[in-house]
């Protein structure tokens, strides 16, 4: 199963780190859409993606159009706009979670056009978002969830002791 994390324009180091780690560790493909806010290079961006640099599939593209010419399949938007829960809806294999900039979200052209695959994690109506990161999370363990956590230990082991 393919499951890939679209992030446009993404604007915080620590929130795109806090991204490459989740998705390194769940097998998720990332693809990542310029202009970014930082640099690729940025400490702040090694240091929140640890150690699991060497296990991240990256890719990078020049602007939105660049990602749909070489990109198929089923795109869902993130957004706090959206009408459709994120938990309602059903996942395909090789689909596109696309979320926008930390600042802006996803551009609002793109939204209208896609309002039927525009999806809204429940949040109290009052506050403007949730973090970027914990969004992505949230939205790439319901896919995960859905598929039966393919390929993923479901168990750990303690240091020191047994599970018996």
């Amino acid at each position: 199963m393919n499951l890939n994390i679209v992030l446009v324009e993404p604007q915080i180091p620590q929130n795109t780190g806090n991204i490459s780690r989740t998705c390194a560790v769940t097998g998720a493909r990332l693809h990542m859409i310029k202009p970014f806010g930082f640099e690729i290079t940025d400490r702040n961006l090694k240091r929140a993606g640890l150690d699991y640099w060497d296990r991240l599939d990256v890719t990078y593209y020049e602007n939105l159009s660049d990602f749909f010419s070489k990109n198929k399949g089923e795109y869902f938007y993130f957004t706090t706009k959206g009408k459709n829960v994120h938990s309602e809806l059903k996942y395909p294999d090789n689909c596109y979670l696309f979320f926008g900039r930390e600042d802006k979200g996803l551009p609002e052209e793109l939204l209208y056009q896609n309002k039927e695959r525009c999806v809204r994690i429940p949040m109290r109506p009052e506050l403007r978002s949730l973090n970027l990161s914990n969004s992505v999370a949230i939205a790439l363990y319901e896919v995960l969830r859905q598929w039966d956590y393919p390929d993923l230990s479901r168990e750990g082991k303690l240091t020191r002791f047994m599970w018996e």
